[in-house]
């Protein structure tokens, strides 16, 4: 029972033993972490190290010298989840050699792998010593004492309140400019494709007040750019204070709708971004994963009237037949989509866009692959995330419909779609040429030291000389550019590396830039 006299509730109450506050290790040991997936496991994985740090842990980069190897797992896909099976078996050989040491080595495994297949991994890995959910990281020194003592230790407990708003999280690269914030975690969608709602557990927004006081630390360390996180991080609702107590409905996206009882009342989504956006106006802010039914006006007004928030936003349409939408339970149609993207264009003039694309979901027809390629063409998407789809276990689709489309199938149909969706980004992306963009520095190219490279408002990678610069627009000072550093620049060309797009500034009468703040 929680201060408020409320009952915690779990979704999964196996293997639970009651959590302790501290458990500090006589001898600090060095803990080696290995992240997979999403933004917000990168973020786990600095909530699991602070946590740990408080208990006498340290950390390592290398495996090798490790007494503790965690791995923050990914089960969004069923590749994702091999990659990890894989780096196990090279884990779980290193641990075998190191069985007659003085330290012997634990290997845990965090996150949403732990929480999907937690039997399947004590089954078929007999030397991993941990299992933590995404909800039980504040367990995990009492875990790593079980584990010392020879046992297996399991929490994979799903809760309805666990935000870790009282947990600063601990970024490994200290010098790094941009971080993430967690504002909210688990899902209420229950998309039937999705395994996120089993693996992270409910909807539950963290306190306004604890995020504001986290980008205000990240902000006095230096900071340049927030990355706002949620599985579904638009339809953030905070009921902490009683103030935000009203029986308003939750505004969605014109033409959208939920499978979920609306929620009433709350600090919403636009409101948080509003009060974020004012804490420092030179740092940008972005934020992922959203949902298209939550872009009320209202969010967009916000974006489009605060400088500092940058106008990407990431529609996930998915497919682009409302066929197919309706069996994947989005929410909404072909129509009420791109009804949205004009709002969007309209409201935010010069907006990029982003989208999921999953070719193949079950009872996909040509027809059905044809509309999505039609979407592709008339939206014209700036960047792009494109997949086969990949059963997952316990989903609506598992339980409810068949995975009938031929893998063969399944990868030509993506094979076309990411065909379109390149063609059609080269020529939105084309129009940068010539235009002046507002980059933040991150560091030197990969290439050369010669080069520094950083990125624009919309997510674009800018590639320039590393020569000093100006330090205002009106004073002929120069000064070297360094990381956190905003520069004016000229494109001069597009090239495409691999997976993401690059804008280049060549040594040429074209390459124009200068520092944009003084």
């Amino acid at each position: 029972m929680n201060k408020d006299g409320q009952h915690k509730k779990y979704f999964y109450e196996s293997f639970h033993i009651g959590l302790s506050t501290r458990f500090t290790v006589q001898n600090p040991e060095l803990v080696y972490f290995e992240t997979y997936g999403c933004q917000m496991n990168v973020n786990d994985t600095d909530i699991a190290w602070s946590i740990l740090r408080d208990n006498g842990y340290m950390r390592t980069n290398s495996s090798t010298e490790a007494d503790v190897i965690l791995l923050v797992t990914c089960s969004i896909r069923e590749k994702a989840e091999q990659t990890i099976w894989n780096r196990l078996k090279h884990f779980v050989t290193l641990k075998d050699k190191r069985t007659k040491s003085q330290v012997p080595l634990k290997i845990g495994i965090l996150g949403c792998m732990a929480e999907r297949l937690k039997e399947e991994i004590l089954e078929r890995e007999k030397l991993v010593d941990v299992l933590a959910g995404p909800d039980s990281y504040r367990d995990l020194p009492r875990l790593l004492t079980v584990a010392e003592a020879g046992q297996k230790a399991v929490n994979v407990l799903l809760s309805l309140d666990e935000t870790y708003a009282d947990v600063m999280p601990v970024q490994v690269n200290s010098k790094t400019k941009s971080a993430f914030v967690s504002i909210m975690r688990g899902c209420n969608n229950m998309c039937s494709y999705c395994i996120v709602p089993f693996t992270r557990g409910r909807e539950r927004s963290r306190p306004v007040s604890s995020i504001l006081e986290e980008v205000r630390v990240l902000s006095d360390q230096g900071v340049k750019e927030v990355t706002l996180l949620g599985q579904n991080v638009n339809s953030y609702c905070d009921t902490s204070e009683v103030q935000f107590h009203t029986k308003e409905p939750t505004h969605l996206s014109r033409g959208f709708r939920t499978i979920y009882k609306s929620k009433l009342g709350g600090l919403r989504f636009a409101d948080l971004l509003d009060q974020v956006s004012t804490i420092n106006p030179e740092m940008r802010i972005r934020f992922t994963s959203p949902h298209p039914k939550d872009f009320p006006d209202e969010v967009l007004h916000v974006i489009q009237d605060r400088d500092n928030i940058c106008k990407l936003l990431h529609l996930p349409v998915q497919s682009g037949s409302s066929q197919v939408l309706k069996a994947m339970r989005r929410g909404y149609t072909r129509e009420s989509y791109l009804e949205l993207v004009e709002r969007v264009h309209r409201i935010i003039p010069g907006v990029c866009l982003s989208s999921d694309f999953i070719a193949g979901f079950c009872g996909e027809t040509e027809d059905d692959h044809l509309q999505t390629i039609s979407v592709l063409r008339l939206v014209q998407y700036n960047i792009g995330f494109l997949f086969a789809y990949s059963m997952r276990k316990k989903t609506h689709a598992h339980h409810r419909l068949q995975d009938d489309v031929p893998a063969a199938v399944k990868q030509r149909r993506l094979q076309e779609l990411i065909s379109v969706f390149r063609e059609e980004a080269a020529k939105i992306n084309s129009e940068l040429i010539g235009s002046k963009q507002l980059v933040l520095v991150e560091g030197f190219s990969k290439k050369s030291e010669q080069e520094l490279c950083g990125r624009n408002d919309g997510n674009t990678k800018v590639i320039f000389p590393n020569v000093d610069t100006a330090c205002n627009q009106s004073s002929g000072q120069l000064a070297p550019v360094k990381p956190g550093d905003y520069v004016l620049v000229q494109v001069s060309d597009i090239l495409t590396l691999d997976k993401e797009k690059t804008a280049r500034l060549q040594k040429s009468h074209e390459y124009n830039y200068q520092q944009y703040f003084t």
